[in-house]
């Protein structure tokens, strides 16, 4: 009995260490491995997995799109290595990838699979954001700075984005920010330097303008940078010193309060500055009857787009007819933030003399600044209009006559040689009307073939003079003096509408050049050489280019009254 006894301790001994014997020949026989340099990182750092194989099959790569479920590929090497120890030789084929976590929380490197091996998947613990590091440790960070901690809804809010780096960065690439129910404006971009705790860091900063379409809360998600870390070797095709890095922001979330209930303006406008500018085409104490007068009024806003400036109300003042233009909007952006503007030009014709009054025009807005309600006036503007009264149509399309007695009449019935003379005066009257036509005629084909000849030489002469030396004020009225001389069609119509109804791209850009530097704030500077030439192209070409000019409206039967 205690020889079989031992007979089976014996056996149960020798099949245990057969099983621990094939494990570990299982074990040294796997030909794919995976490891990672760490388990546990922040959501805006990186980690390297390093795939290794070691079969005796050459060729392929394993499915590496199996990773972009949970991260971010930023980038992949691969090496053939063959190396002896202790007198035994290896070869294998190893792959190192460096990944970005896409989210939070419990997340596995899945199995990857060659050659019919498969590797073991590894648990990653990704955690919250942490702060930069402090002092010399950071090499490259990202940075978020809002200039308010609180708006309210259609306010500007500018959010600057910095990449701070103490290596050599290229190649970046970054996520557009976009903000759900916001308008976003990308407005500035520029790259400086900055030292922090006595180390210089060179800086990237982008600037957006952030305007929220409604109240409540407004999130600011995270943005992700990518870059390549070290300096570009432009004789290398691999430039295996060189690592792909990313780096991601913290999200913020900003109050926006809605409008206050204290507001009594007619349009919801939040803004740092507002103001009204006011000018004339030409001096308007010398008003005079029928003739046209151009007024520009100018509002512009800071920390407003132009789409959010209201229009300004309508001129309706009896003896004034009133043809507004287009309304022209710009927006500047800068580095802090968007300046929008709204441009309104009115023709103005006076219709009968008098003192008349042009009301005050006023734009309550919210004071961004200083958290309060103001309005922005431009004060009430009187002239006095001469010369004599133009006629105009009553209601039954009659012109007013003056009330005299009717004389009392009886009917005569003519007699033959009455009939005689009134056939004789009507027909010598056709007979008038005949030839100033067949006269028409003959002055228009004489006309047309000396259209080559310039029509007006001492106007253009004057224009000359006046692109040389004149103010910008002075150019204008010398160019709308000579264009209504050289087109009468045009009658009232303003600058703008003119260089519209011609369609000439010389006094398109000469119109351009003077509005730049009359009507913008700050105003640009005339570029002289550039407007003698366009003016000399202007007076050379016109007198060669048919331009047909559309029907024009009466100034004094259309229009606002």
């Amino acid at each position: 009995m205690s020889v079989i006894k031992s007979l089976k301790v014996r056996l149960a001994q020798g099949l245990t260490a057969l099983l621990l014997l094939t494990i570990a020949c299982v074990a040294s026989a796997q030909d794919l491995t995976a490891s990672v340099d760490r388990n546990e990182l922040a959501i805006n750092e990186t980690f390297t997995l390093t795939l290794r194989y070691s079969g005796k099959q050459s060729g392929g790569q394993p499915d590496f799109n199996l990773l972009e479920q949970d991260f971010e590929v930023l980038s992949r090497q691969q090496s053939n290595q063959y190396r002896v120890i202790n007198g035994r030789a290896e070869s294998f084929v190893e792959w190192t990838v460096i990944l970005a976590p896409l989210k939070e929380g419990k997340l596995f490197v899945p199995s990857l699979h060659l050659h019919g091996e498969v590797s073991d998947a590894i648990p990653i613990t990704v955690n919250q954001a942490g702060q930069a590091p402090a002092g010399q440790n950071r090499k490259a960070f990202l940075e978020v700075e809002t200039d308010k901690e609180k708006i309210f809804v259609q306010e500007q809010l500018l959010v600057k984005v910095r990449l701070y780096t103490t290596v050599g960065l290229h190649d970046i690439a970054t996520d557009p920010l976009q903000i759900p129910g916001a308008h976003v404006e990308k407005v500035d971009e520029r790259r400086f330097e900055r030292r922090i705790d006595g180390v210089g860091h060179a800086v990237y900063e982008l600037t957006y303008a952030v305007f929220p379409e409604s109240s409540g809360e407004l999130q600011i998600p995270s943005l992700n940078y990518v870059a390549v870390t070290g300096r570009r070797d432009p004789f290398s095709l691999f430039n295996r010193n060189a690592q792909r890095i990313r780096l991601r922001s913290e999200a913020k979330t900003i109050p926006v309060e809605p409008k206050p209930d204290s507001y009594s303006g007619s349009h919801w406008l939040p803004a740092a500055s507002l103001g009204l500018v006011q000018s004339w085409s030409k001096d308007p104490e010398q008003f005079k009857v029928g003739e046209p007068i151009t007024r520009i009024i100018t509002l512009r806003a800071e920390g407003l787009r132009a789409a959010q400036l209201p229009p300004l109300p309508e001129l309706n003042i009896d003896g004034l007819k009133t043809y507004p233009d287009q309304p022209q909007q710009e927006d500047q952006p800068g580095p802090s933030g968007v300046d929008g503007s709204r441009i309104e030009t009115t023709a103005i014709v006076a219709t009968k003399p008098g003192s008349y009054q042009l009301p005050a025009v006023t734009i309550t807005w919210w004071d961004t600044k200083t958290g309060r309600q103001r309005a922005t006036q431009l004060p009430a503007f009187r002239f006095i209009v001469s010369g004599a009264s133009i006629a105009t149509p009553t209601e039954g399309g009659k012109f007013d006559q003056s009330i005299s007695p009717t004389p009392t009449t009886s009917t005569v019935k003519p007699g033959f040689w009455q009939k005689l003379a009134i056939v004789a005066i009507a027909l010598h009257f056709l007979w008038i009307l005949y030839f100033f036509y067949l006269r028409k005629n003959r002055l228009t084909s004489v006309t047309t073939r000396k259209r080559k000849k310039p029509i007006n030489p001492v106007g253009a002469e004057k224009l000359k003079s006046l692109a040389k030396d004149a103010s910008p004020q002075e150019i204008q009225a010398g160019l709308r003096e000579w264009l209504h001389s050289r087109w009468p069609n045009l009658g009232a119509l303003g600058l703008e509408a003119a260089t519209k109804q011609l369609g000439i791209s010389e006094l398109s850009q000469i119109v351009e050049i003077l509005n730049d530097t009359t009507y913008k704030a700050p105003p640009k500077p005339i570029n002289r050489p550039q407007l003698q030439i366009l003016v000399e192209r202007l007076i050379r070409q016109e007198d060669h280019v048919d331009v047909k000019t559309k029907e024009l409206p009466d100034l004094f039967t259309g229009g606002t009254a």
